[in-house]
């Protein structure tokens, strides 16, 4: 989320919501429409959209498009076309993007034009903060002031506080799969203005285009669906953060939390159960409230396991059995082996033959920014002797493609001449690399933050 300094107004609005919304648990906001097409409300709204980026949606608009036309021009006649109640969403573009790591998977995406996420935008710049009061602590995922990190580093606590009986789950299909009514019910707990309420339906309800193999295009979706939210979608995270959240709630209501001794931390569609002998049981009881909501859990990736023995995956960490340098056993998370080898993959890619004609600092730069990600995000946790290990794969594939780029020269007569200088060059390629003992955050760091 950008920041909203340039946009006090905007800011004080969100502010005025939330405060309203906890003060007052049960109300419903009436009057929301007429506020999102405010002009610095949409202002704020396609600076975050163009701070997002993407890819144009159906129309073929892009950004440039956008401000060759000009900005305030454009968000002025988006302004009018909205309070006229003449805005109509286009459809979505659907691409599908393969699963890392998982040859022939792929995961559909909605891209929606950057008119519609203009707008969808807007009134999550509304609705964020109401639902933000109803939200529960354990929910991390795509909200304001919560991290994976911050979800990791619950699961590693309540692992350390003796719940280690683990429900590690996985959702199928959960965007693809929210039922309509029962989200709108959700929505319309807080929400009564019936002009937002509208555009929420218009908005899942759109028509889809997919170009298949031959080249033409397929359109699904339409006033006939009943289910589900496109991915890449503006407002579709903080929809499935409001209808995940009747699940966190059952498990209260119920009383499951207490009856197992369970915590639960969950970050978007991903959860796990924390328990303390009880993971077999609230894996059946999150199966049945999951089925009353109309979800399913993917059998083939969900399992019981307590983490002494068998280690679980979560938010690209294994968690699991460690030792200390003394050899003492303790529970603790690492970067997954499936992270590592995509680190690794895309550093060999970025150095292979085919790379070679491309000039050293541009090869240095992707490299960087390749390091700088996969550091600045796997900083916390058991990451010593990884660290040491990626930073010693990182600068072998360096020097292999450094020897490529500058071959050994002819010897002339028994001369070494030009050794020194391939050496040099060897040294200043090295040089320009960030590593990962660099890109340093220590894990104790986060957790007093």
């Amino acid at each position: 989320m950008i920041s909203l300094e340039r946009w006090p107004k905007v800011k004080a609005l969100r502010e005025k919501l939330n405060g309203k919304a906890k003060a007052e648990p049960a109300f419903r906001f009436y009057t929301l429409y007429d506020k999102m097409y405010r002009n610095d409300v949409l202002e704020a709204a396609y600076a975050q959209v163009r701070a997002n980026g993407g890819a144009p949606g159906v129309d073929g608009a892009n950004f440039a498009n956008i401000e060759s036309y000009g900005v305030n021009r454009y968000l002025a006649e988006l302004a009018v076309e909205l309070k006229a109640r003449g805005y109509r969403p286009q459809p979505v573009r659907r691409v599908l993007i393969p699963k890392v790591g998982k040859p022939g998977q792929f995961r559909p995406l909605g891209i929606p034009t950057i008119r519609d996420r203009i707008v969808q935008q807007a009134v999550k710049l509304l609705l964020e903060p109401i639902f933000e009061a109803d939200f529960t602590e354990n929910a991390y995922g795509y909200r304001a002031g919560k991290s994976a990190h911050e979800a990791l580093l619950a699961v590693d606590a309540e692992l350390r506080s003796n719940h280690s009986d683990v429900v590690d789950a996985d959702l199928s299909k959960y965007f693809d799969t929210i039922p309509h009514s029962d989200l709108m019910r959700s929505v319309e707990r807080r929400v009564a203005d019936r002009k937002v309420l509208w555009l929420i339906r218009v908005w899942l309800k759109v028509p889809v285009h997919e170009v298949n193999a031959r080249g033409k295009t397929v359109i699904s979706g339409g006033k006939k669906t009943k289910c589900g939210t496109p991915q890449g979608g503006v407002v579709s995270p903080l929809l499935a953060n409001i209808y995940f959240r009747r699940f966190l709630l059952a498990w209260k209501k119920f009383g499951l939390d207490q009856k197992y001794q369970s915590r639960i931390v969950n970050y978007a569609d991903d959860f796990v159960i924390l328990t303390r002998g009880h993971a077999r049981e609230a894996l059946q009881a999150a199966r049945q409230i999951l089925q009353g909501m109309g979800l399913t859990l993917n059998e083939e990736k969900t399992r019981a396991c307590r983490a002494w023995n068998q280690s679980f995956d979560f938010l690209g960490y294994t968690f699991g059995k460690l030792y200390t340098r003394d050899g003492k056993p303790y529970l603790g998370f690492q970067p997954s082996d499936k992270s590592v080898q995509r680190y690794r993959d895309k550093v060999r890619q970025l150095t292979a033959k085919s790379q070679t004609l491309i000039e050293v600092e541009e090869i240095a730069k992707a490299l960087n920014q390749v390091t700088r990600g996969f550091w600045n995000y796997f900083s916390i946790g058991t990451t010593a002797k990884l660290r040491s290990a990626l930073d010693r794969y990182l600068f072998a594939r360096m020097v292999c493609w450094a020897k490529r780029k500058y071959p050994r020269p002819r010897p002339r007569k028994g001369r070494t001449l030009g050794l020194k200088a391939r050496y040099a060059k060897f040294v200043a390629a090295v040089d320009q690399l960030s590593f990962g003992r660099e890109v340093r955050r220590h894990w104790t760091v986060a957790r007093a933050e």
